[in-house]
């Protein structure tokens, strides 16, 4: 197993104009710690610049996308799942 497998990208990004936008990896499921408590509501997040973006309430900008807050802290990242596993083996 490769590294790039084991752990996240340094940046990743939900938006799909964004060149941090991977969905093959947004599909796998990436949980995320700010510090210290784990948040499922982050847009963006960059582990070296230590930042999460989340959306600002309700509020969208001129293109009607969601308006993001930068928050800055210790950011964690790691896959929910392992590569090639599925979840549905509980069943």
């Amino acid at each position: 197993m490769t590294d790039s497998h084991a752990t996240p990208p340094d940046r990743l990004s939900n938006d799909p104009r964004s060149k941090f936008h991977d969905e093959a990896l947004l599909e796998r499921g990436i949980g995320i710690r700010f510090n210290g408590s784990e948040r499922t509501n982050v847009e963006e997040y960059c582990i070296s610049e230590g930042w999460i973006r989340v959306q600002a309430g309700r509020s969208l900008d001129r293109h009607g996308m969601p308006m993001t807050l930068k928050v800055k802290g210790k950011v964690e990242a790691w896959f929910k799942d392992e590569a090639g596993e599925d979840e549905t083996s509980a069943d």
